[in-house]
């Protein structure tokens, strides 16, 4: 881990950095694309080899692109990845140490907290989304044999992506976990049901990191739902439970503005943050939300199992509870030992959709 108080340390790990300009990575092979096969090869032909032939890839409808395959041990450190069409047409997956199973599945939109396929500016210390589209991650990301990342586009049609996975090549100590992420969807959530944020996580790890894009369908507010984390053999009830849904994600009665009680107010730190997807009107249906929680400074630790789960609910009439019946999608983020038990079935493009 690498941070201002250790920057002038020198150390022994090698920087490598893979992009569609040297797919391996390898040193001093960037930027050697051959005209004749660069994507960009219309735009540099008065220029040559050298000069932007080969910036971003083209994947083609129904297709997978392997755009990384690193030999280890090393740290993945840095992925940045800008997309076009529609980003839950795009999956991310990750293979650590030759498994068979990935430990991070998810579309691309969702992972970078971008669920709505609208652009909302983050400022996190795990993820940052800058201006117009650019999808930043730093979750730290070991591997001590082998790490491999694949994009599969399950559209109709070709998708354009730039792309820059930056890594160090380096010993790792023994005790290492491996980064996850895994996403789910539930529209509409079935009456009186919880929302499974993750299930099935079977080794020891630490949870890091939630993200949800929620979709209301009714007026009023939406967020009196509590998250429940049911560590190690936890049944019925579980070790951790929260007080309600913007409790959770650090903030506090409804989001909303405190002066003028008339809309939401996002907002973007290094652990949290909230934005509402326009137009922003409070308690109005139809309304769509993005929000994220890391545990960086609070991980939840497990030893064998963990289970999330999350409330829906609102207000109904006569001062009760209303469980929801919500358009709710989400990531989970952690890390833990291999193997990784297989991820359930990802919905198709047509369930993925947002309409």
């Amino acid at each position: 881990m690498v941070d201002l108080s250790t920057l002038y340390q020198l150390s022994n790990a090698r920087t490598r950095s893979i992009s569609p300009e040297n797919y391996t990575g390898e040193p001093g092979k960037g930027g050697m694309c051959p005209l004749e096969k660069g994507f960009a090869k219309n735009a540099a032909r008065e220029l040559g080899t050298g000069w932007k032939v080969n910036p971003f890839i083209v994947i083609e409808p129904k297709s997978t692109f392997e755009i990384a395959d690193i030999d280890g041990p090393g740290i993945i450190n840095h992925i940045w990845l800008t997309p076009t069409k529609r980003w839950r047409n795009t999956i991310l997956r990750i293979y650590w140490d030759g498994q068979e199973n990935p430990s991070v599945e998810c579309p691309i939109g969702d992972f970078f907290c971008m669920g709505w396929n609208e652009y909302a500016q983050i400022s996190s210390l795990a993820v940052c989304v800058n201006p117009g589209s650019a999808f930043n991650c730093y979750w730290q990301m070991p591997f001590k044999s082998h790490c491999r990342m694949t994009l599969e586009n399950i559209a109709e049609e070709p998708v354009v992506i730039y792309y820059q996975i930056d890594y160090t090549l380096d010993e790792l100590p023994d005790e290492v976990a491996y980064f996850h992420a895994q996403f789910r969807r539930t529209n509409p959530l079935p009456y009186k049901s919880d929302y499974t944020i993750l299930d099935g996580v079977e080794g020891k790890g630490q949870y890091v990191g939630t993200y949800m894009a929620w979709g209301t369908n009714n007026n009023g507010w939406w967020g009196e739902g509590e998250i429940k984390f049911f560590m190690d053999g936890d049944t019925d009830y579980p070790t951790i439970c929260g007080t309600g849904t913007e409790d959770y994600f650090c903030g506090s009665y409804d989001f909303e503005d405190p002066v003028n009680h008339d809309k939401y107010l996002a907002f973007t730190t290094p652990y949290s943050g909230f934005h509402p997807i326009t137009p922003n009107t409070l308690y109005k249906s139809q309304f769509r939300f993005g929000m994220y929680r890391w545990h960086i400074a609070d991980p939840i630790r497990f030893e064998k199992s963990l289970r999330v789960t999350i409330q829906a609910l609102g207000w109904r009439e006569g001062g009760r509870y209303l469980p929801l019946q919500d358009d709710i999608a989400s990531v989970a983020y952690w890390y833990q030992t291999l193997p990784t038990a297989k991820f359930p079935p990802l919905p198709d493009k047509d369930y993925l959709e947002v309409i």
